[in-house]
């Protein structure tokens, strides 16, 4: 990592997002505690966020990708974050739910052009080898943002209200802008030219990335265990503040300690990851993210002590780790220069079609069964999958075993 941090433009990248990813978590608290507390919104209207963020995401995505391959990633980056700057500023007169939704949808549409944006753009500063410790730290950098942004946002939400996170996202954007605009990002010329941008050739580069991710096994099983992992996640995380209001009887400063303590989870895995990674498979790596996943869910429905939820919270986060840093890496490492962009924006939109359907599921299942047994029974089916899961890794490496011997 001290060698990664060494690399002038991978440092002004990560600080970037140091600052950018810290205000995206305070207008998230804002307008989670905004719903929750003072509207005293339901579960399904506090998903509704998320749900609005998400759609552009996960139907944008993939063709976006295609238009960053071509186009120059630096302006295509400063122009996402000033405008998501601007936009975020509007949450300050927003008075109703729509106005709350529609703005997070019209954020996520240039957010969906941001990030293989910002994927292409570490493959290009960054050496192959040391795409594991960039990764590392880019998760680093959202995991401790994830630690201290909702302590401090229920701080700030306490004292100055809602309207002070929003304000802070907004330069937090500005920043970024500012520090993108500096860097310098030698990237060679797509296979096909810039000037193919009949409708022909966009669907034809789209394909070619959905091809691409389909039928390489190692990430294809990276990008199901990261699908696996966020449909669960998606189904109750949104919920938290609902669980710590109704089943802990607590308020916003409670909300903000238990969430932040996935942020220290978070952190902790990363650092084991990075060496454990290095000389094992990813895929197993990811697999054992799984496992721990499934326990930390569980364990959080079936309590109802805030100490008991916290180090859940922290197992969830830990568990987390293990999943997105190898399957990012290996997306990087495996995926030629020309279709990064194709490939990333496809991950994130598998990764929010996953997402989007545990939202679209967890409002109603609260309201129906509860948020408590939600957690369980989300729990019991991640570790199902992952048992799946083991039998596939084990059943895929014997066969390989047996082609080796056959060929020998």
């Amino acid at each position: 990592m001290k060698e990664v941090l060494k690399i002038n433009g991978f440092r002004r990248l990560w600080l970037a997002q140091v600052v950018s990813i810290l205000g995206d978590f305070l207008a998230l608290f804002g307008v989670i505690s905004l719903i929750t507390f003072r509207w005293h919104g339901t579960p399904l209207q506090v998903t509704n966020v998320m749900i609005a963020y998400l759609i552009p995401v996960a139907i944008i995505g993939p063709m976006a990708g295609v238009f960053v391959d071509r186009w120059n990633v630096k302006r295509t980056m400063v122009a996402s974050d000033l405008l998501r700057g601007l936009l975020i500023i509007l949450l300050v007169f927003a008075t109703r739910l729509d106005h709350i939704y529609v703005i997070f949808f019209c954020v996520s549409v240039f957010s969906s052009f941001f990030g293989p944006a910002q994927s292409v753009t570490l493959r290009t500063l960054v050496p192959v080898h040391g795409l594991l410790s960039a990764n590392a730290m880019m998760s680093q950098a959202f995991y401790t943002m994830r630690i201290l942004a909702p302590a401090a946002a229920g701080l700030l939400v306490y004292w100055l209200g809602e309207s002070s996170c929003f304000y802070l996202d907004t330069i937090s954007f500005f920043f970024s802008a500012a520090m993108l605009s500096t860097l310098v990002i030698l990237r060679s010329a797509p296979a096909k030219s810039v000037g193919e941008k009949n409708v022909k050739s966009v669907l034809n580069d789209f394909t070619a990335g959905g091809r691409f991710v389909l039928t390489h096994p190692a990430i294809s099983f990276v990008m199901i265990a990261m699908m696996t992992a966020m449909f669960v996640m998606s189904c109750f995380s949104p919920l938290i503040s609902v669980y710590v209001r109704d089943a802990l009887h607590a308020g916003t400063r409670s909300f903000g300690l238990i969430s932040a303590m996935v942020g220290v989870g978070l952190i902790v895995g990363t650092q084991l990851v990075n060496a454990i990674a290095k000389n094992r498979s990813k895929r197993h790596v990811a697999l054992c993210g799984l496992f721990g996943l499934s326990l930390a869910t569980a364990v959080l429905g079936l309590f109802k002590l805030a100490f008991v939820a916290g180090l859940s919270m922290f197992g969830l986060g830990f568990a987390i780790a293990f999943i997105v840093v190898p399957a990012q890496t290996l997306m990087q490492q495996e995926t030629p220069p020309d279709m990064l962009g194709r490939v990333s924006s496809s991950f994130m939109a598998l990764f929010c079609v996953s997402q989007l359907l545990g939202l679209l599921l967890s409002g109603s299942l609260a309201d129906w069964i509860g948020v408590r047994p939600l957690f369980v029974w989300s729990g019991v089916a991640l570790l199902v999958i992952s048992a799946a899961g083991y039998l596939w890794v084990r059943g895929g490496e014997g066969k390989g075993q047996e082609l080796v011997a056959a060929a020998g």
